[in-house]
């Protein structure tokens, strides 16, 4: 499996069910169907896409998106979400985080405290990190199948994000201001109150 291909299979996934429920049953039946070696493939395309949103630019992003709060978990589930949007959007916040401020899914959450959106606008997709996981196990009828073929690669899924980035203080206007400017005039200083 290309790169090109696993986008192809993010896109169908969009254009082919309305919910993430929907989209991760399609991905894994999908996947399921295609040979052991695709599946491995897709979780190491999966991997390296998040990689390149494991930054604390993005998990500043994402607290600021989940009004003052984004935890460890939170931003892991982030970041499939941002992949979920497909390749043209996370090519874009990708490389600028505030661009962020542009997409539909972001902005019909500007002004409405968290606890008024629904479960399928959170901006978190979960279960996109067991997709690979469950289809390897379907096609092969092995449990920890898809862990055992990676690890006799000499890789390892990965479970938690992890930055490497400079930190700063997310609840520091300035420097929300400075690293965030879209996203912070379209979300506001302060969030709305519950």
């Amino acid at each position: 499996m290309t790169l090109e291909d696993f986008w192809t299979l993010i896109h169908q996934s969009t254009a082919e069910n309305i919910g993430q429920d929907q989209r991760t049953e399609w991905l894994t039946a999908r996947l399921a169907h295609r040979p052991v070696a695709e599946i491995i493939e897709f979780e190491l395309h999966l991997t390296a896409q998040r990689k390149r949103v494991d930054t604390r630019h993005m998990w500043g992003a994402a607290w600021n998106i989940f009004q003052g709060w984004c935890s460890d978990d939170s931003f892991w589930y982030f970041q499939p979400w941002l992949i979920g949007l497909g390749h043209d959007t996370f090519e874009r916040v990708a490389a600028h985080p505030d661009a962020l401020a542009d997409t539909h899914e972001v902005r019909r959450l500007a002004g409405r405290h968290r606890s008024q959106w629904t479960d399928e606008e959170w901006p978190e997709w979960e279960s996109m990190n067991y997709i690979a996981l469950n289809a390897y196990a379907r096609a092969t009828r092995q449990e920890e199948g898809l862990d055992d073929a990676l690890e006799a690669r000499g890789l390892y899924r990965i479970y938690d994000a992890f930055p490497e980035d400079e930190r700063w203080d997310y609840d520091d206007i300035e420097q929300r201001r400075a690293k965030l400017p879209r996203l912070t005039d379209l979300l506001g200083e302060h969030h709305p109150a519950t």
